[in-house]
């Protein structure tokens, strides 16, 4: 394997990371733990680090591309956590729930184990990602309902 490879490799090992902390973040606490409860051998899990709960400066843009402002502050939750087998999982939530912080890094960390990858996907990835579509899907249909064509009609000429 190459340099480039192995930056192109890294950079989608990234990419899936990001995809994955913001499912889990999307995530209601009740998928996650029906998720929990379905898994069929649960890991001895060790806090590293939380949960715990701070602020979070969230900024913003006029018009989506201007100049960036301190919209205002936000209650987040994180949580690191290392499994038996020393792999780590990091969370984000937004909120003050701690066990949803505790358990999307539970999750995030067994992602990153290839014998569990495949259980968190079909068991909490895909759900919310259906969830998140669907819901999208809806609010396109409620706002293409009361969508109102404007048109100017030129009479004559001044």
């Amino acid at each position: 394997m190459n340099s480039a490879q192995r930056q192109e490799a890294a950079a989608h090992e990234r990419r899936e990371r990001k995809r994955v902390a913001d499912l889990l973040a999307q995530a209601e606490r009740d998928e996650l733990e029906a998720a929990w409860e379905a898994l069929p051998s649960k890991p001895a899990v060790q806090p590293v680090r939380g949960p715990e709960t701070g602020l979070v400066m969230v900024r913003g843009r006029i018009g989506g591309g201007g100049s960036p402002f301190n919209l205002g502050e936000v209650t987040v939750t994180r949580a690191t956590v290392r499994l038996a087998s020393g792999t780590i999982g990091h969370a984000h939530a937004l909120g003050t729930d701690r066990e949803k912080a505790r358990l999307s890094a539970i999750f995030d960390a067994l992602w990153q184990q290839s014998a569990t990858k495949e259980f968190v996907e079909k068991a909490i990835l895909q759900p919310v990602t259906e969830r998140i579509a669907d819901y999208d899907r809806k609010r396109a249909e409620e706002t293409a309902a009361t969508r109102v064509d404007f048109f100017t009609m030129v009479r004559g000429e001044d």
